[in-house]
């Protein structure tokens, strides 16, 4: 698996081949410029994880690409007249030889209900997990973990006791975004603490891809 960072949640994962793009929100840009793209997965409707515009840029450069969300985002991509296929919790998909499920029905609580929108996260290949803006916990194994690490609803207690619960084998962190140097206490305590649990950490930088 061959994992690519365009920034805040958009991730360019590549497995086996089959190349998917996560969250082509309005915090970044090099998705524009991405090409090859299999499957595009939107964890819900928030801008900085569903821009529209930058989607249609997506779609144009990648005709062939299917985009896979829940019914939520699904309304708004249709009013667009962009296709969809539906995966939300509880469901699943097989796009070439890659599993894909949803796990999750709402948005992590931002401050009484405001914006509290559905939310799917996705379980890729049986192997990585992305939850989206939520601490989902699954059943399934996770060796790979995209956590939330900073956002208006959440600190970074929670984002490190969702990870040490999990306990994936690798946990990266995305959401990061709004934050003007990603670097500081969200790089320094995942470093500390994670290792001794038998965490493997790591910083994904920006249009850089690793193998894990």
């Amino acid at each position: 698996m061959k994992i690519t960072k365009l920034g805040h949640c958009c991730l360019l994962i590549e497995i086996r081949g089959t190349r998917f793009l996560t969250d082509p929100g309005n915090y970044t840009i090099l998705q524009n410029e991405v090409k090859n793209i299999d499957v595009v997965l939107i964890s819900h409707e928030h801008t900085d994880h569903l821009h529209i515009e930058s989607l249609k840029i997506v779609l144009q450069n990648n005709p062939k690409a299917v985009v896979i969300s829940n019914s939520s985002v699904g309304i708004i991509l249709e009013k667009e007249n962009i296709p969809y296929k539906k995966v939300a919790h509880g469901e699943n998909l097989k796009i070439n030889d890659v599993s894909l499920s949803g796990h999750g029905e709402k948005h992590a609580l931002i401050y009484k209900g405001y914006e509290q929108t559905e939310n799917t996260g996705y379980y890729i290949d049986k192997k990585l997990f992305y939850p989206g803006d939520a601490f989902t916990e699954i059943t399934e194994k996770i060796d790979i973990l995209a956590f939330p690490i900073a956002a208006p609803w959440l600190n970074i207690q929670q984002a490190m006791d969702y990870v040490l619960k999990i306990k994936p084998r690798t946990a990266i962190p995305v959401h990061d975004g709004g934050l003007t140097k990603n670097t500081g206490i969200v790089k320094r305590l995942p470093e500390l603490y994670f290792p001794p649990a038998n965490i493997k950490y790591v910083y994904l930088e920006i249009n850089k891809e690793v193998e894990l």
